[in-house]
Formats: C-alpha cells, structure tokens, sequence
C-alpha cells in the first residue's frame, strides 16, 4: 500500500497532472492507502487528507517574501512537508512525495513503520535545475530565479534519505546520473497526457500562421526569449498566443510593455484545446522542464513543436518531422524553426 503527498492539487496544472497519474497507477497496482494535498475533491473524500497551510498564502501576499519567487517557492513547499509530517498516519508500506515537499514527511513515515520512502521528481536534479534558472534570471532581469540555494540543500537531503526517486524523462536521468546519483535508485516512469487532445487537429482558417505557448508566464519557463524570437519574426499576419498567467509584478510589467509594442501578440487562458488545434506551430522555450505535457498535448493535436534542449520533451521530437530541439535561452534558434516551419507551410 501506497501513501503519498503533493502540495499541488490532483489534476491542477502539470504537476497536479503529474500527481493524478501516480494517485491512478497506486489503486490500480499496490493499493492506495490515502493520499495528502492542498484540495481534496468530493470524490476522493474517503481517500485524500486536505492539508491547510494558511501562513503560507499570508506570507505570500503580505511578506517581503512576495517579492522573491525562490523564497516564496521554499516557504510554501516547507510549510506543507512540516504539515504532512504532522498529520501523517502512514504506518506500512510505501510513502511517496514530490521533489521539494517530501524531507519532514518522509522522515515521519520512517518513524511511523513505513518500509520505504519514495521521491518524485517533476524536475531535472536540483543543482542542474538551480544553474537554468539563474541563467534565464540574468540573461532577462525580469524576475529572479525561482529556485535558491536553500531547496537545492533541502532535495539533495531528500535525494540522499529516498530508497527510490522516480524520473518521468531521459533528461531527468541522466542530470541525477552526472550528479552522483545511483543508477539502481533511480526508476523511469512514462507521463501520459490527456487522451482528449489526440486527433484532434483542424487547419487554420483565417490565414494566420499562429504560434502558441501554454503554461506559467516566468523567465524560467522561457517566455522572454519566445516573444524576442516572434518581435524577429517579419511575418505581417502572424500571431503570438500566450496561454496562461503570470505571478510577478516584474512579468507582467514586461507583457504588458511586449503587448503594447505588438499588435501581433495576445493573452488568452482557459482551456487551450481551441488554440491549440488552429496553430502552425507550439513554442516551449523552457529552460529546464523535466517533460512538458503542453508541448506533447500539441504534439497529439498534429501540431509541430519548437522545444529546448534542457526538457525532457526532446524525446519525442523528431527532428523536422514533428519539430525541432533547439538550444537553450537562443532566441535566434527559435527565430531560425519558425522561418523553416513557416516556409514549409
């Protein structure tokens, strides 16, 4: 039997999307016991355990902490690992947490009788993921990284006090791999994205050719160096879709100054099905993803992908047929798909 702990919701973004995957694969194989996040839905009242951790949204809207998305990412996560450790009731078996959120919690259930403590890691390891996203922090100076030198020490502990840490790409593998990490620790897991996003490509008609990005308008994810390859980009009836939102006054600052200089770029949110099947192409600039389910749920609607070489996302790119790898915080490599992509079009 299974106990496991997210801090994002089951099914609410990529990592809920991540969590609800691991939720599934538990009842269906050794058995879930229950499971512990921030929101539990009605259905799942008899197996899941709503952690609240109000200080945590108190120190994000009224703390100095607000301004540091590093700081604000730690002290969310740790408030939530040092909550599940408190309410923890795991006293067999397995108990299974996220990269992060996962040292006091894991901790206790050693305490308590648990046979083993498991770690997954939606990310590449931390000391890789930590030099990404200081490099996007200076190439930009939009915002600062969101990863400091404090969660890299407290999932290295992690990495060090798990029996098993699960890697959901190649990519993540191998950054665990160049750091030290035994190979005999480490075990694959295949990430499946949403069934309702295959076959369901449709061909623009209004003559657009449509670029589109989803997820969390941040440095880290790449968004600067999207919209610089698109302000390159001399193509009159092209458009820039950015799917998604920002959290810091630095991002939307920037947005907010690209929007106004380029008619050709627009926010939208919601659902990114429509979009998606009305694009020439899908753009995920990231500089370090340990997958990518947006650019896979593009993939599935038909549409080619621009990814870059610091995502798990890679593998399933092959080059020129169904996109291209490209270097890493290189606003020119975009540059240079989307001239290729836009003339085979």
């Amino acid at each position: 039997m299974l106990t496991l702990a997210c801090k994002t919701p089951r099914g609410a973004g990529g990592m809920g999307a991540h969590f609800d995957q691991v939720i599934r694969e538990a009842i269906a194989g050794p058995g879930l016991h229950r499971y512990y996040s921030t929101a539990i839905p009605a259905p799942d009242a008899a197996i899941g355990v709503e952690v609240n951790v109000p200080a945590s949204r108190r120190l994000a809207r009224y703390s100095p902490l607000r301004f540091s998305p590093g700081w604000r990412h730690f002290i969310d996560a740790e408030l939530f690992d040092r909550a599940v450790a408190r309410t923890m009731a795991c006293r067999s078996g397995a108990f299974g947490g996220f990269a992060g959120q996962n040292l006091h919690a894991g901790r206790a259930a050693r305490r308590l009788g648990c046979e083993s403590v498991e770690l997954h890691s939606p990310t590449a390891h931390a000391a890789t993921t930590l030099l990404r996203y200081e490099l996007a922090a200076r190439q930009w100076g939009i915002e600062s990284a969101w990863l400091n030198p404090r969660m890299v020490r407290k999932q290295t502990r992690e990495y060090e006090e798990s029996d098993i840490i699960h890697v959901n790409s190649e990519y993540v593998r191998q950054s665990f791999l160049d750091h030290g990490i035994p190979d005999d620790k480490l075990r694959r897991t295949y990430l499946v994205t949403n069934p309702r996003f295959a076959d369901q490509r449709a061909s623009p008609n209004d003559g657009r050719f449509r670029i589109v990005y989803t997820g969390s308008m941040t440095v880290t994810k790449g968004v600067p160096v999207l919209v610089e390859a698109f302000r390159h980009f001399s193509e009159p009836d092209a458009e820039l879709v950015l799917i998604g939102g920002w959290s810091t006054r630095g991002m939307r600052r920037y947005l907010e100054g690209q929007l106004a200089r380029d008619h050709r770029i627009r926010l939208a949110s919601g659902d990114p099905l429509p979009i998606l099947v009305e694009s020439s192409v899908y753009v995920h600039p990231s500089y370090q993803d340990g997958y990518g389910y947006a650019p896979m749920e593009a993939l599935l609607c038909g549409v080619k992908v621009v990814v870059t070489e610091d995502t798990g996302m890679k593998e399933n790119v092959e080059e020129g047929r169904n996109g291209y790898v490209v270097e890493t915080g290189s606003w020119e490599a975009i540059l240079e798909k989307l001239e290729i992509i836009r003339r085979g079009t």
